[in-house]
């Protein structure tokens, strides 16, 4: 899924919410996401996707699943995330930004 997730970004389809606090973003992070830590997690603070499909990410797959039930509880219509998070995106050979 990772692939399809990043195919999907650069396609403008997909809007990749990263769900991880400061200090790991600021580690490592995905190229062209948005970051709202789970942390303070408010699903208002996500972005208009304008079209695009919310996909969230974290570390490992489970944060994401948080914040994609959190927002749907908040009526949003968010329902997909990574599976395996950025340690699943490395490993399928996608690129991350460090600092």
């Amino acid at each position: 899924m990772p692939n399809d997730v990043a195919k999907g970004i650069a396609d403008g389809k997909y809007l990749l919410v990263d769900v991880r606090e400061p200090n790991e973003v600021a580690a490592e992070s995905y190229p062209d996401s948005v970051v709202v830590p789970l942390s303070t997690f408010d699903a208002a603070a996500i972005p208009d996707p304008k079209g695009k499909q919310v996909v969230f990410a974290c570390r490992s797959g489970k944060r994401s699943v948080t914040a994609s039930l959190a927002a749907q509880a908040a009526g949003k219509p968010y329902d997909k995330h990574l599976a395996g998070g950025i340690i699943g995106w490395k490993a399928a050979g996608l690129p991350t930004k460090t600092n």
